[in-house]
């Protein structure tokens, strides 16, 4: 599978910057910009051409039948968004549970433009004591660049106007929405 994901990825012209850093073994991975349905087939190319194991979550509606298995089969967490618990408190219990979990979240939040990150992933990545891992999805140079292991101080505004300076100038599939 490996081989076919590296062929199409490079067939569609996309390149890797930087190295992932597979040693570590729990991480909140935030790609972004999240513009468009594109976005996914892109993660799942890019997670397959590295061979490292990351995990997503979707709306547990997105876990039913026809299409539920597939979901699950490529790295799937059915969320039910209206459990009245506290979401991130539960997102931050699953790195307890796994010896290996990298969980790749969106920090807009949506694939509409936003002024504004969600702080869900920064919160989720403080609660469970593991790094963020910035990777941009430029559409624009057709690139994933990899940034490093950050560790959250809890000083989220300082730490989230270090983390979007990675980002700076990088182009969403629609870049009106970036």
């Amino acid at each position: 599978m490996r081989k076919l994901a590296l062929f199409i990825y490079t067939a569609l012209g996309w390149k890797i910057n930087g190295t992932f850093p597979s040693e570590v073994k729990k991480m909140v991975v935030i790609a972004a910009p999240h513009t468009s349905w594109h976005d996914f087939y892109m993660g799942l190319l890019f997670r397959s051409v590295i061979d490292v194991q990351i995990n997503f979550l979707g709306k547990k509606e997105l876990f039913k039948w026809p299409f539920g298995w597939y979901f699950r089969k490529v790295g799937g967490i059915p969320l039910d968004r209206f459990k009245s618990e506290n979401k991130v408190d539960r997102i931050a219990r699953m790195f307890e549970d796994h010896d290996t979990f990298r969980l790749a979240l969106s920090p807009e939040g949506t694939r509409k433009k936003v002024d504004h990150w969600k702080t869900g992933f920064y919160y989720i990545a403080l609660k469970a004591q593991v790094p963020i891992l910035p990777i941009t999805m430029d559409f624009g140079k057709k690139e994933h660049r990899i940034g490093r292991p950050f560790y959250p101080t809890g000083n989220c505004a300082r730490d989230l106007r270090q983390l979007q300076l990675f980002f700076k100038n990088v182009e969403g599939k629609f870049p009106e929405r970036s």
